[in-house]
């Protein structure tokens, strides 16, 4: 038989299905994967349980319901101080890995150049790959994480066609400042890239760190777009609702790709989610602070078992340095040995990396979830993972 698509054969299955398998069947405390093991506020939920039982139940247009867009505009003023047109600059897609592949495969043509930074989320190489195109990683250096200046430089070429940043970060729980969006910046506007935006953590921000849009920045938000999830601003990952906001020549391109991928999102799911957006600041407020809670709890529970953690400024994730804890394996097998043997499930930060040579003494832990579920895992720890080794 003829070969299929080598780009998507040759992949393995993502790391998130893998560790989340390990933990049933070994009835781990699963701390793997990023969803919360609480549902999102009740009112929205009713909301969209209403507008299935009373309909429209038939496609909705396929750049998004009005009520939506309008939704998503509002955000985006209000927070940030941005102005879109909700008719022609807002885009709403099934959730925002679908946004992702709408705007890179309507913005990269073969041979085109991305700078991307790693570690990152890992469906942004393949989605790059498959237009064409040629990812540009620029390795971040931990503890803090930061964007060393001559790899960065040397990122951008001629070709250079579009920038991906994701802010606040996954896995590295990163949130960039304003000099580090500044300096990618400069270079973009140098080489007159594109800027595409995964901002799907923008309320989850802790610690007095601040989300800044870099379409915010003066002069960039004419070749910037942005992604929301309503999945993590509400969690409700399930859903897979997202939206892109950008200039009207961009989201217009996108939307044509859009059409031939999901072309559109189930309704109810839309009303449910533009209530939502509209909820007050105090709803956004809590759901930070609430995960920042979470976080330190989490975080004192692997000091306490002999991790050294990461900082975490935003995001679900923290990651910790396995070196002199258990036993010494690399970070993926460690993940296993973790799982099965101590019953807590991470995941390896290696699996964030395209390039030779990643660091193999990190792992991702997720905190968005109960007080309960995170006080079993650190407490198997404590009591388990000296023992087991």
């Amino acid at each position: 038989m003829k070969a299929l698509n080598p780009r998507f054969a040759g992949l393995g299955t993502t790391i998130f299905t893998v560790m989340s398998a390990l933990a049933a069947e070994h009835r781990a405390v699963n701390l793997g994967q990023g969803f919360p093991d609480e549902d999102g506020p009740e009112e929205i939920r009713a909301a969209a349980a209403r507008a299935l039982i009373e309909g429209p139940n038939q496609y909705p247009p396929m750049t998004g319901l009005a009520v939506l867009r309008q939704a998503v505009a509002d955000h985006d003023r209000r927070f940030y101080g941005l102005d879109y047109d909700p008719v022609r600059e807002v885009l709403v897609t099934s959730g925002a890995t679908e946004a992702l592949a709408a705007a890179l495969f309507a913005l990269l043509s073969p041979g085109d150049e991305v700078v991307v930074f790693e570690p990152m989320y890992d469906c942004y190489v393949p989605i790059i790959l498959q237009a064409g195109a040629v990812p540009k990683p620029v390795r971040l250096t931990p503890p803090d994480w930061s964007i060393p200046e001559a790899e960065l430089e040397a990122a951008f070429s001629p070709r250079t066609k579009l920038v991906l940043l994701n802010t606040p970060m996954n896995p590295t729980g990163k949130v960039l400042t304003r000099d580090e969006l500044e300096r990618i910046a400069r270079r973009a506007v140098a080489h007159d890239a594109y800027l595409l935006c995964d901002e799907v953590y923008e309320h989850l921000v802790f610690s007095g760190h601040r989300h800044l849009p870099i379409a915010s920045l003066p002069g960039l938000r004419e070749r910037s777009i942005r992604i929301g999830s309503a999945g993590k601003t509400f969690s409700l990952t399930g859903w897979k609702v997202g939206y892109l906001s950008g200039p009207a020549e961009l989201i217009g391109v996108i939307g044509k790709a859009h059409q031939f991928l999901t072309f559109t999102t189930p309704p109810n799911l839309q009303i449910g989610v533009a209530h939502g957006l509209g909820l007050a600041d105090a709803y956004f407020e809590s759901l930070a602070t609430g995960l920042e809670q979470r976080r330190d709890r989490l975080v004192a529970g692997l000091r306490a078992s002999g991790f050294t953690t990461l900082p975490v400024e935003g995001s679900y994730f923290v990651s910790a340095d396995i070196r002199g804890v258990g036993p010494a394996l690399p970070d993926d097998d460690y993940c296993r040995w973790l799982t099965a043997t101590v019953g807590v499930a991470a995941v390896p930060v290696s699996a964030f990396y395209v390039q030779p040579d990643p660091p193999r003494h990190l792992i991702r832990f997720c905190f968005c979830k109960t007080e309960a579920t995170i006080d079993a895992a650190t407490e198997r720890l404590r009591s388990r993972i000296h023992s087991a080794a």
